[in-house]
């Protein structure tokens, strides 16, 4: 109790953590009760105790599933979190020892919080970390295909004058969660947001947005089509991802579909406490954009409307970013809106990793097992061109002559050229 105590006065003033706060709950309760059947642990203080550390972690292990013989947890992300947990609950046990001036559960508490530190790393979170790692492995990276995309937004395009005119001519609480879901949907689709950072959208975000006239000055930088593009789109600014300020673009169509959304808020049954601008009617939480997107990727009628997820959007649009020759100050401008900074943007979305291995450096391997690697010296990767279904003559060994004048560029070529360097040894061995 004092654990949700302390994760409320801390993020209660956010309705949104409000359901963080509600798992971490049954979490610890699922721990207490697995441990109440080792026999030793009966409260959370005889967890303290350090001679019943062996009997946390067994307990722990029991809750998440693990298995003697592979050393694997069945739910290793639980296990993470549990620890996190008991770390935050050794630090209330610490405190409400020096403040009853207790030496001797202070003492315990302290002497737990040192086996932890010393051994839950060995014990836990190294196998919880490794079973992590390798879920991964071998695990497809599911792009959408651009067909699924834009058959999704003219999808949404085709319904919102329906959903419009359903909200108007009978505003109830079916209508107004049609358009809300639609809206939702189209606002992260669009925009490549995080579900999460748009269901959250406060009512105020959207009143309070940015209506300002451009600065003519800074009209001069941009292309006609730059400044129809400015007087087109509104802007909304809203938290994102460690309280980020991340921007929102909201076309003309998107903005009538929220006035009317703000407008029959209370003729739908939406109280004034929600504070959120998709919130659900009767209640004070808001939609989850997950599940908004999903319903339209499936009416849709995409080929693969799995793939349809905002993190899989988030990853097509900088993956195929790479197509464009971006400068280093637009490719910082593309990072900031993701919301992410830029060393994040370069190592996680790029091109697939199998992507590259298999159309990058398969031309390098196959080039040096038919003993033509020479014949690309000086080229980019980019500039190989191997065909996979040339056929390998029998006697691949270089002609005499054939061998002098190789080793002749080979030698001739400059020290500090990779390829140069890739060549002579190549002739090297053949020969």
């Amino acid at each position: 109790m004092k654990l949700g105590e302390h994760f409320y006065n801390k993020h209660g003033a956010d309705k949104s953590k409000y359901e963080y706060i509600r798992q971490k709950m049954p979490e610890m309760g699922r721990l207490v009760l697995q441990a109440r059947t080792l026999g030793k642990l009966k409260t959370i203080e005889d967890f303290f105790l350090p001679a019943n550390f062996n009997h946390v972690v067994k307990a722990v292990k029991m809750t998440c599933g693990w298995n003697e013989d592979t050393s694997s947890f069945k739910i290793p992300s639980l296990s993470l979190k549990l620890g996190h947990s008991l770390t935050k609950i050794t630090d209330i046990a610490a405190f409400d020892a020096r403040m009853s001036e207790n030496k001797k559960a202070l003492e315990n508490v302290l002497t737990f919080r040192q086996l932890k530190e010393k051994k839950w790393d060995e014990w836990v979170s190294a196998h919880a970390l490794r079973n992590l790692r390798e879920s991964k492995w071998n695990k497809p990276l599911l792009i959408p295909y651009c067909e699924d995309v834009v058959r999704l937004h003219n999808h949404l395009d085709a319904r919102r004058p329906e959903y419009q005119s359903n909200l108007e001519t009978a505003p109830n609480k079916k209508n107004w969660l049609n358009l809300a879901k639609l809206t939702l949907c189209e606002v992260i689709v669009f925009n490549r947001r995080r579900e999460g950072e748009v269901s959250k959208m406060s009512l105020n975000d959207f009143l309070l947005r940015n209506t300002f006239v451009s600065n003519p000055d800074l009209d001069l930088a941009l292309t006609d089509v730059e400044k129809k593009l400015c007087k087109f789109f509104e802007r909304v600014e809203i938290r994102g991802k460690r309280d980020r300020k991340v921007p929102v673009l909201l076309s003309p169509d998107v903005v009538s579909s929220i006035q009317m959304l703000v407008n029959n808020r209370r003729k739908c049954g939406v109280p004034d406490e929600n504070l959120f601008l998709f919130g659900r009617p009767e209640a004070e939480s808001h939609l989850r954009g997950s599940d908004a997107i999903r319903g339209m990727a499936f009416e849709c009628g995409a080929k693969n409307p799995q793939t349809l997820t905002s993190t899989r959007l988030r990853k097509q649009i900088a993956t195929m970013s790479q197509v464009l020759n971006l400068r280093d100050n637009e490719e910082d401008c593309l990072a900031g809106f993701m919301g992410h900074n830029i060393r994040v943007h370069r190592q996680y979305y790029r091109l697939p990793e199998g992507t590259l291995q298999v159309a990058k450096v398969a031309k390098v391997l196959m080039a040096c097992g038919r003993g033509k690697l020479s014949q690309f010296k000086g080229m980019t990767l980019d500039e190989i061109n191997v065909d996979p279904n040339e056929e390998v003559p029998e006697d691949s060994s270089l002609s005499g002559s054939e061998d002098e004048t190789t080793v002749k560029e080979a030698m001739s070529a400059p020290s500090s050229s990779s390829s140069g360097k890739s060549s002579y040894t190549f002739c090297i061995k053949n020969i």
